[in-house]
């Protein structure tokens, strides 16, 4: 049988921290100064760390959760742009090659367009120069992301054996 290029999606969302937390905002392997930042275990990416769970699921080589997991004390803090190099480097001795990964931020802001060129070219380079392209959505004020509680990373990915 022939090895077929395969396609993973991915999922992660967080919430906001507290209001005046000292917390950076970081968004597809970019500090966002001046906004507010988000709880999470490791720099809390959306973007990055959705990437990672698609490029994992197309993979067959599970999920964030499996292969970081919380209780990693030395992945506190842990950059999206880490994370991705590391699932990248997982991939390629597995045999696979990133074909693309395409990302959605959904959330009212910060606003992705000014910046989206640059979230490409800072996620392509964490995975060796694959592919990557970001868009973005709001949910018209509705659920947590409406309800300014948190925001969402959504991801595709297509691999194939090398």
């Amino acid at each position: 049988m022939t090895d077929l290029p395969r396609t993973g999606i991915g999922v992660d969302v967080h919430a906001w921290a507290p209001e005046g937390d000292s917390r950076a905002l970081w968004l597809g392997c970019l500090e966002w100064p001046g906004e507010r930042g988000i709880e999470g275990h490791s720099d809390g990416d959306v973007a990055a760390h959705a990437a990672c769970n698609a490029l994992l699921s197309a993979a067959g080589l599970g999920d964030l959760g499996a292969v970081f997991g919380t209780g990693r004390p030395e992945l506190a803090g842990a950059s999206g742009s880490r994370l991705l190099e590391h699932v990248a480097s997982l991939l390629q001795a597995q045999g696979w090659t990133i074909g693309n990964v395409a990302v959605q931020v959904v959330a009212p802001r910060p606003k992705i367009g000014p910046r989206r060129g640059e979230m490409e070219a800072a996620m392509s380079a964490a995975l060796g120069g694959a592919a990557v392209s970001v868009s973005a959505a709001t949910t018209d004020s509705l659920g947590f992301v409406g309800r300014v509680e948190g925001l969402a990373g959504l991801a595709t990915a297509l691999v194939a054996r090398s």
